[in-house]
């Protein structure tokens, strides 16, 4: 086991529970403060925050600027949730951060701290040392009480889609997880909100950018001209663009994206149209990733009813049968998951044992055939049940790979 590893181990993923930020205010206030000399981009969201990220980053590292980026979950290896300039994080830096943090975090008064916040003061001290000029920083979970949060004002606050998720933290109306992720909008700092949220959460948006004195922008709607799973073209305000990742809900982040380049335009940084284009050009592991042409193979990390309808609609963009492998964590609300991808492959099969909340494959094939769909549950790991569909997957017919980051992660790092 590495160095950072037995440090990060000692703590749970969730530690205890909060009420404010004052836990990770001490645990930052005890490795110096980094996170007050930095500048930010602060992204939020139910969907799509980490697409947007990814292209934001491109964006500015394109443009000339030492750029951090930090995102969560990893998708293949804890390193790949700290970069600069598209660079992970190597387990030689992580263990001289973890040096410096462990005896930071034994020593502060606030106990009880969790993994994810470990992790955040270890990548900003990291991105103070390598001189990052700006850092776009997605949150773990809400917004108002995210770790995240204890920033000072960032450049500009970003929302992409909001819908259910996390309820039982966030809250189990829209307007209470709107609020939540609205929670990352400061004073003097402008916003940018996806375009297509429901009424309710432009409104809770609204108010708090009002609140705070702070102008918020929202994209106009994009006119799409080609789109499909494996990348799209749009135009937007006249200008025609194309972004790398597939499905419509792409051009929806993507306009997001343009727009938040606009605002770091309006704040001094100068960003050529050029680096733009660059930044939608970005691809994320296990966001409708083709891993195999030949048979075609497709693996999507959506695991909530809205990220498991976007990869609905990029699958109806491919002309051909589909079969599924598919797996879902307990904790999710798998039955309208379900619904959504029901109807997006002629066979499902279910599998468990990547994640320990995984659901039970025979639970989620119940649940497929109660939706109208035709599953199996499959008794051999995901990764031996994935080389068993490929070996009898009949020519012309795509196999999907989906239902949950965890799973995905077995296969983003892999060719097929």
């Amino acid at each position: 086991m590495k160095r950072y590893e037995r440090f990060i181990g000692k703590y749970t993923k969730l530690g205890r529970k909060v009420g404010d930020l004052s836990r990770i205010r001490a645990l930052m206030q005890a490795v110096g403060d980094p996170q007050e000399r930095l500048k930010f981009v602060h992204i939020a969201g139910t969907n799509g925050k980490g697409s947007i990220a990814e292209m934001t980053a491109r964006a500015l590292t394109a443009a000339g600027y030492r750029t951090g980026l930090f995102t969560s979950p990893y998708i293949i290896r804890y390193n790949d949730r700290i970069r600069v300039d598209g660079r992970e994080i190597t387990d030689s830096e992580l263990d001289a951060l973890a040096d410096i943090a462990e005896p930071a975090a034994e020593g502060a008064e606030e106990p009880g701290f969790s993994q994810f916040e470990i992790t955040q003061a270890m990548a900003m001290l990291h991105y103070e040392h390598c001189g990052c000029d700006v850092v776009v920083l997605e949150t773990g979970l809400g917004g108002a009480l995210d770790s995240t949060n204890v920033i000072p004002p960032p450049l500009v606050s970003v929302i992409g889609s909001v819908s259910f998720d996390h309820t039982a933290i966030l809250g189990d109306t829209i307007e209470q997880i709107a609020a939540q992720k609205a929670g990352i909008i400061k004073r003097g700092s402008p916003a940018v909100l996806s375009y297509g949220n429901p009424q309710e959460v432009e409104g809770v948006m609204r108010r708090r950018a009002e609140e705070c004195g702070s102008k918020l922008i929202i994209p106009a709607k994009a006119k799409p001209v080609r789109v499909t799973a494996f990348g799209s073209e749009f135009v937007y305000k006249g200008i025609r663009y194309e972004v790398a990742m597939g499905g419509a809900h792409q051009i929806v982040n993507a306009c997001t994206v343009l727009e938040t380049l606009e605002v770091l335009k309006s704040r001094g940084f100068e960003i050529p149209e050029a680096a733009v284009r660059e930044g939608l050009k970005a691809v994320i592991p296990a966001r409708v990733q083709m891993l195999s042409r030949e048979p075609l193979v497709i693996l999507d990390g959506g695991h909530n009813p809205d990220g498991v309808k976007a990869l609905a609609a990029a699958l109806d963009t491919i002309d051909c049968p589909k079969r599924a492998v598919i797996g879902m964590l307990s904790d999710k609300d798998s039955a309208s998951a379900v619904r959504e991808l029901v109807g997006c492959a002629e066979r499902f099969v279910c599998v468990e044992g990547f994640a320990p909340n995984a659901r039970s494959a025979a639970e989620l094939a119940e649940l497929i055939r109660q939706a109208g769909g035709n599953a199996e549950a499959s008794t051999v790991p995901p990764e031996e049940t994935v080389a068993r569909e490929l070996e009898a997957l009949p020519h012309g017919t795509a196999l999907v790979i989906c239902g949950s980051l965890y799973l995905a992660s077995i296969f983003a790092g892999k060719e097929l």
